[in-house]
């Protein structure tokens, strides 16, 4: 369990980058200290050795359990571990993969041993004196132990041998047995393998010498090869015999031992092979009761090769040339020869080392090779402190190159939140739908926990000639989703610029931004008006189709058909008159509405239809981008992300581009393959639009006048004012005298 060091002055500095807390690696000190820090206020607690943008090994090296994850206390312990070679533990954050001599400590054994390797590596390469090393040229252990002939890795090649005869030895050592590889890149031998060699060696001495003893090579020298040929043949030979015997057993059983004519019949439809699986399982030669075996002629084809070797091998040895067939009594005398042979056969040993024969294996163990080979293995091993060393330096040399990368993606997030790193999760860039997104991440399958994110993800298989396919999850932060969906292809680029086809298989579908949140609602009435519209088209021309069957009936019943026309043009006729009239109703309704507001009212009316449609879908779209974090799609990836990684609509800009016109570029309107016509009653649709709106603007200016009149009677437009002291002094016109007729 990790707990943290005693507390210290150590005073941390934090910055606050994508509304976290990150605690800022500066300084030496801040790494020596690193243990102190509460691991509450890491941005992460673990880590995958596998799938970062960072080399492996080094990786592999930090982690020291091996369990293919990275902990706190892993790198807690590489940091202090290299900060005991550096007279500075802040060289470990310069990030790279060339260390100057002077910045070790050769106030510590550790930097004593680790500058006496450097100058040795130095020396090995040729450049004594030099004042830097890099990490290829330690990672080239073939070029820096080229040179020695002992290394300390307790393997020797034939070329460390200082005579002839033993480096011939180690030479049968590795044909026979193989061996390992020197760090020089040469093949040799190690202790073991040496032991294992002359235990083989003497296993097989003894063995073959109790075959001399026993006189089991009743052949001499061929007795191997007739009892191979014999071995060949021995179970469908013994079969043979078996069959013959049986069908002088009972006739009856003569046509099934021989096989019945319509397994041929089958066999005939089929590509004959002479060693066919089918042909082979049929017997050496025809069944018949008390028969001889032929050794040529009428035989099996699948077996004449074998039978040919048995007469060459065996039988002309034991018997003679002329006899070309066997009785199942020379069949018992020829296996009861080698009968002793067969017995000392299995129980051979050292078969490993058979090849080199007794004679050179006899002479092997009668030399002193063992005792020689086992002295420069020990002489190798003598040297092992030293070049131990060298492997040293290219440890320290790795995490002064990565540990920097690994800690700014470990205990901060700083690489992700820089604009001019990339972090190590973020795996290359995704082009697809005229965007460019970085924040791209290696995954083995789809992550039941990608919802949480609250970002948009695509899933993407990317595949490239030579190399093994992989998954990615690319988030794209900025723009809309109308057009990316599964199937979609796009190119993705890998850190190291190769590019990669991808292909969508899988959407994780969540607000992009809030300009998308806008015209969501809009987008979504067009399309569902699209498909009502596709609908109906769709049935109406199913319908037309219909009518079509029934045209000719319809052209005989015209004058009843006109009639019903007449009725049903009534009918029609009414409904469309309701239909006006509703309409019309509702039209009035909403104009006398507008037309009791100010034209300055008129704006917000629509501003505020407009907010009622789109509010809603962009307050959640706020909400959920507000909530939009990068933990739930690392997680996936075995990361443990202790801090909310937020990614804000800011920042979610910078992951992803939009495709614009570089600065300074000119760009013509006039589209050769422009649609004119269109454009042009697009156009006269839009004029006759402005003049309506025009017109109707002026007819109700002048209504709304007529309805508000000056103290002078006139109409009173709604930019005219008359101050109220001028309307009260005004005097009020009397009423005309009425006519007075006189009396009659």
């Amino acid at each position: 369990m990790f707990t943290l060091a005693p507390a210290s002055a150590h005073t941390w500095k934090f910055y606050r980058i994508g509304g976290l807390d990150q605690v800022a690696l500066e300084t030496g000190a801040d790494l020596l200290h690193l243990p102190e820090l509460d691991p509450k206020l890491w941005v992460a607690l673990s880590c995958p050795v596998k799938g970062l943008e960072l080399d492996e090994k080094t990786l592999a090296l930090i982690d020291t359990d091996h369990d293919g994850r990275i902990r706190v206390p892993e790198l807690v312990a590489a940091v202090q571990w290299a900060a005991r070679y550096l007279k500075d533990a802040g060289e470990l954050l310069k990030g790279s993969d060339t260390l100057t001599l002077a910045a070790l400590d050769e106030a510590t054994p550790e930097g004593k041993i680790a500058l006496a390797a450097a100058r040795q590596i130095h020396s090995s390469l040729g450049q004594a004196g030099a004042a830097s090393l890099s990490l290829a040229e330690v990672a080239d252990t073939a070029r820096v132990f080229a040179a020695t002939k002992f290394n300390g890795d307790g393997i020797v090649p034939a070329t460390s041998a200082a005579d002839a005869g033993t480096a011939a030895v180690i030479g049968e050592i590795l044909a026979t047995l193989g061996g390992e590889t020197d760090r020089n890149g040469q093949p040799g031998v190690s202790q073991a393998g040496v032991d294992a060699f002359f235990t083989e060696l003497a296993a097989f001495v003894a063995w073959a010498e109790k075959g001399v003893a026993a006189d089991v090579a009743v052949l001499g020298d061929q007795t191997a090869t007739a009892f191979a040929a014999i071995k060949a043949v021995r179970a469908k030979v013994d079969d043979f015999f078996v069959r013959c015997r049986l069908a002088a057993y009972d006739g009856r059983a003569l046509t099934a031992l021989n096989h019945a004519e319509t397994e041929y019949l089958a066999l005939t439809a089929k590509d004959l092979a002479s060693a066919a699986p089918e042909i082979a399982g049929f017997p050496l030669a025809r069944i018949a009761a008390g028969r001889t075996l032929p050794l040529f002629g009428e035989v099996n084809p699948a077996w004449a090769t074998a039978l040919v070797a048995l007469h060459r091998d065996a039988v002309t040895p034991t018997f003679e040339a002329a006899k070309t067939a066997l009785t199942e009594s020379d069949w018992a005398t020829l296996k009861a020869k080698f009968t002793a042979f067969e017995v000392w056969e299995a129980s051979k040993a050292g078969a490993a080392v058979e090849k080199l024969g007794l004679t050179r294996a006899r002479a092997i163990l009668a030399s002193q090779s063992r005792e020689t080979i086992t002295a420069l293995i020990a002489q190798d091993r003598a040297v092992a402190a030293e070049f131990e060393a060298i492997a040293t330096v290219e440890r320290l040399l790795r995490f002064h190159r990565d540990l920097r990368a690994l800690l700014s993606n470990f205990v901060n997030f700083f690489d992700f939140y820089s604009r001019d790193r990339w972090a190590v999760f973020q795996a290359g860039t995704l082009y697809l739908d005229s965007r460019s997104t970085e924040l791209c991440l290696r995954v083995d399958s789809a992550n039941p926990l990608a919802a949480m994110s609250k970002a948009y993800i695509a899933y993407c298989v990317c595949t490239r000639s030579g190399d093994v396919a992989m998954n990615i999850a690319a988030c794209f932060t900025q723009g809309d989703s109308d057009y990316l969906f599964v199937g979609r292809h796009g190119v993705f680029y890998d850190r190291a610029g190769r590019d990669w086809d991808a292909v969508v298989t899988g959407i994780v579908d969540h607000p992009i931004s809030i300009r998308q949140a806008f015209w969501s609602p809009y987008k979504k009435f067009i399309r569902m008006v699209e498909d009502l519209v596709a609908r109906r088209a769709a049935a109406a021309e199913a319908e037309s189709t219909g009518k079509l069957a029934t045209a000719a009936e319809k052209t005989a019943n015209a004058d009843q058909a006109a009639a019903a026309s007449r009725k049903i043009d009534i009918g029609t006729v009414a409904a469309l008159g309701v239909a006006v009239g509703a309409i019309g109703g509702a039209l009035g309704a909403i104009a006398t509405g507008l037309a009791k507001l100010a034209i300055w009212q008129l704006p917000l009316v629509v501003v505020g239809l407009i907010l009622v449609i789109s509010l809603p879908s962009m307050a959640i779209a706020w909400l959920k981008l507000r909530q939009r974090t990068l933990g739930p799609i690392l997680e996936a990836n075995g990361w443990a992300v202790n801090g909310r990684v937020k990614i804000n609509i800011p920042f979610g800009s910078a992951l992803t581009d939009i495709a614009a016109l570089p600065p300074g570029a000119h760009r013509s309107l006039d589209d050769p393959y422009e649609d004119k016509e269109a454009t042009r009653r697009r156009r006269q649709t839009l004029a006759l639009l402005v003049l309506l709106v025009l017109a109707a603007g002026a007819i109700w200016i002048r209504w709304d006048a007529t309805q508000h009149r000056g103290p002078d009677g006139k109409p009173r437009y709604f930019w005219q004012e008359y101050p109220a002291a001028v309307a009260e002094t005004v005097p009020v016109q009397p009423a005309p005298a009425a006519a007075i007729e006189p009396k009659k």
